[in-house]
């Protein structure tokens, strides 16, 4: 037994993540001595927390874990050179974006430009062997989020290498984020240990962690193998079957990343921390411009506030504000992965919010009636749908390849035979699209119910959950969606 505990700290997993056995059984040690020791004084907490945090991070990467410490130390030390500074701040902050920017460009976009330099110039360069750090991406925004902020007064920047790696290596939002601003987490660090102590955010950390149980290890898992054929190969099936992918997927990819969030932001609540959420229902939306606004909410005011307005924002006229969101979204498609489909998917949505912001003074005249309502959430799903194709599809020839089946090869005739061939993949995919229909005062007055439950009554909905999730498995939970950017 002992051979394979130090063969498990010592190795690196494939798959690791927050909703495996293996971290569970990790997370109970670590958080038994985390209540234990790590409440009472906080220097201990914040080395406690850091140490596993690396560890988590080994067991993702293995030696690649060494930039996170490596790129966190740089970046602080940066900063507060730059604070310190009697000069010009806009080169120090120029130097920690580019040095800060890096490994990112160098791991996940070289052999993006080596493809390119091939296509354009037609030379036969090999690409490089590159695995992308888990992480890599969502670690990157918050070092540069924190230099940014101190650059223009919005933080302090006095926070202690200690906190600071606890702020940047917090091993919740290691994997896919949310991307968190040290705002929000550094002052709670600080806070009396007494505050992070709260029963009601214990078990609203509970809730939410069965919360995204059931969106991604029940849910997102049980409906992605059906769309990963159909997207694998989409001239082999129907286009009504197309079709239904497309709505598996658009609920896979909200279960998978939200649940992760719900789970990240759960694990942080047990420990005191209480974080920003992530997603507000964002396929209730009415256009794009709502869309962003509950779709991944750290990233797009990420892009916001660090993109969009240094761009110019809509401070510089009509055609400017148009280009800066057009421009913004071409980003952060790229920042999703380096392949011409994610700036496809961006360019889309650019285009999708440029041409709402110009018909904005037209549509605001509407109505405000029932019918205008459901054909305005009618245009920006189907609109969404469409985009998805774009984002998961690994070429542009199996992307029109569902295009042109979905277009000709339609028949409603598949609908009874593949409801009853696939009763529980329809009935998790269009019920968990219609619970997108509920209400924020309703979701919430559901949390405060189990919040006041007796912890018998919270004891059998976390075992139900569990052997729901159990019972659906496809063998093991799939890797999160957003860990591969």
């Amino acid at each position: 037994m002992f051979h394979h505990l130090i063969e498990f700290l010592t190795s690196p997993s494939q798959g690791w993540s927050l909703l495996t056995y293996s971290f569970l059984v990790t997370f109970i040690a670590f958080y038994a001595i985390y209540l234990l020791v790590g409440m009472r004084r906080r220097e201990v907490m914040m080395c406690y927390v850091v140490a596993f945090s690396l560890f988590f991070s080994f067991k993702a990467n293995g030696a690649l874990m060494l930039l996170l410490p490596a790129s966190a130390i740089v970046s602080w030390w940066l900063t507060r050179r730059m604070l310190n500074s009697t000069g010009n701040r806009k080169w120090w902050l120029l130097t920690i974006v580019v040095v800060d920017l890096a490994p990112l460009l160098y791991y996940k976009y070289t052999n993006f430009m080596i493809e390119i330099v091939n296509e354009v110039l037609t030379t036969n360069f090999s690409p490089l062997s590159l695995l992308l750090p888990i992480g890599l991406s969502f670690y990157t925004f918050q070092t540069i989020s924190y230099s940014i902020d101190v650059y223009r007064g919005n933080f302090p920047g006095d926070a202690t290498l200690l906190e600071y790696l606890f702020y940047i290596t917090f091993f919740p939002l290691l994997m896919a984020g949310p991307i968190t601003r040290a705002g929000t987490l550094i002052p709670q660090l600080r806070a009396e240990p007494a505050d992070r102590k709260s029963p009601q955010l214990v078990y609203t950390g509970l809730w939410l962690i069965i919360l995204g149980l059931l969106k991604k290890a029940l849910v997102a898992d049980y409906i992605a193998e059906y769309n990963n054929w159909i997207f694998d190969d989409p001239t082999a099936y129907s286009g009504f079957e197309n079709v239904m992918s497309l709505f598996g997927y658009s609920l896979q990819i909200y279960c998978d990343f939200s649940g992760y969030s719900d789970v990240s932001i759960g694990i942080a609540a047990l420990m005191g921390f209480r974080l920003n959420e992530n997603f507000r229902f964002p396929y209730q939306s009415l256009n794009l411009t709502e869309f962003w606004r509950r779709w991944h909410i750290a990233l797009s005011t990420w892009f916001r506030d660090y993109l969009y307005i240094p761009l110019g924002g809509n401070r510089k006229g009509k055609w400017r504000t148009y280009a800066n969101n057009f421009i913004t979204m071409l980003v952060a498609g790229l920042w999703h992965g380096a392949s011409w489909m994610f700036v496809i998917w961006g360019a889309m949505h650019g285009v999708g919010l440029v041409v709402h912001k110009a018909l904005r003074q037209q549509l605001d005249k509407l109505p405000d009636r029932f019918w205008v309502r459901a054909m305005a959430w009618t245009v920006t799903f189907a609109y969404l749908l469409v985009t998805w194709i774009f984002f998961r599809s690994t070429s542009w020839e199996k992307a029109m390849a569902m295009c042109h089946q979905i277009i000709y090869d339609f028949d409603w005739a598949y609908l009874i035979p593949f409801v009853k061939a696939r009763p529980v993949w329809t009935l998790f995919t269009f019920g968990g699209l219609l619970f997108q229909a509920i209400r924020q005062r309703q979701a919430d007055s559901i949390r405060d119910a189990f919040i006041r439950s007796p912890w018998i009554v919270k004891m059998l909905v976390f075992l139900i959950v569990i052997q729901l999730v159990v019972n659906f498995s496809q063998d093991s939970v799939r890797p999160f969606i957003y860990a591969q950017f």
